[in-house]
């Protein structure tokens, strides 16, 4: 069974990309769902698949096939979940550094998906194709922290929109190399996809907006530790901003210096705090978690008060 859903342009359509006009009648949607959409062919024009760059006519059909999510080939497996807040439309977990969000390679029965699958069973959304993932966003593997996880198809589109219009609330914390010469900024770079590493996000002039605001908690010994507000929440954001001022996070092997001395598991960062309009009630609400042993632990080596 499939969903077919059609959309007659509008004079002011004309000339408008396909991809960004979709997502804007489509909102519900992630772009990378209409993305597989239009590379499966399912979205047409006069009967014609068409490309994601295809500019619009204004009066023309465009036409889109959704089919029914897909059962998740991955196994439910028991693991321990740091459950933050529970409700019949959302779940908030505090991840801890190491775990996957996602099954890939090397990664099929130890991730954030296969605890969830095995905690809500059914319960889980299937908005993006396919069934019961949950998944509206994602943290890297070693940042730890707040994570929303949607309950059901209605929860996900609407947290879905507020990421969209960049309405959530989202405050980091992490320790960068090095004293900032101001105790707070803003960093406003666009981000694509590393040219020459595609595994890399690059501050790039042809890249999606992006907006890091900052402040200094406190100074370190040789570091400091900050607070970080997303005004939007590009693929590590936090990371590439801060490395594009001479102050890559601590521990960060990728966007710093290559060296493990300092024996840390990755970046030193933590998604304190997330707050939204809850699906459930329309009412504004926060969750926190609080700082992981290892942050702590390595704010009193380095001179630091929780």
């Amino acid at each position: 069974m499939s969903e077919t859903r059609q959309f007659e342009t509008a004079p002011e359509d004309e000339g408008s990309r396909l991809d960004k006009y979709l997502a804007a009648v489509m909102p519900e949607l992630s772009r990378s769902r209409l993305q597989q959409l239009i590379d499966d062919g399912l979205v047409t024009i006069g009967l014609r698949s068409v490309k994601p760059s295809r500019r619009l006519k204004a009066g023309e059909t465009v036409v889109v096939v959704c089919p029914d999510p897909v059962p998740l080939e991955v196994p439910a497996v028991a693991m321990p979940l740091d459950i933050i807040h529970e409700d019949e439309d959302i779940l908030i977990i505090n991840k801890p550094k190491g775990m996957v969000v996602h099954p890939a390679a090397g990664h099929t029965d130890d991730t954030l998906v296969n605890g969830i699958l095995h905690h809500c069973g059914d319960a889980l959304s299937g908005i993006n194709g396919v069934k019961r993932p949950g998944i509206v966003h994602r943290i890297d593997k070693d940042t730890t922290g707040t994570l929303i996880i949607c309950k059901n198809d209605r929860a996900h589109q609407i947290i879905a929109e507020q990421l969209k219009d960049h309405s959530i609330t989202r405050r980091y914390r992490g320790i960068v190399r090095g004293c900032l010469k101001e105790a707070c900024g803003t960093v406003d770079k666009p981000l694509a996809r590393d040219k020459k590493d595609r595994k890399k996000i690059a501050v790039d002039p042809e890249g999606r907006r992006a907006v890091t605001h900052y402040r200094v908690v406190q100074h370190l010994k040789g570091c400091d530790d900050c607070e970080f507000t997303l005004e939007t929440g590009r693929t590590h954001q936090i990371r590439v901003h801060m490395a594009s001022l001479g102050h890559p996070l601590l521990g960060d092997s990728v966007y710093g210096p290559k060296t493990k001395s300092d024996k840390l598991q990755g970046q030193t960062l933590h998604a304190m705090t997330i707050g939204f309009r809850h699906p459930g009630t329309g009412s504004y609400v926060e969750y926190s978690a609080d700082l992981p042993d290892y942050y702590k632990d390595l704010l009193r080596k380095l001179g630091g008060k929780l």
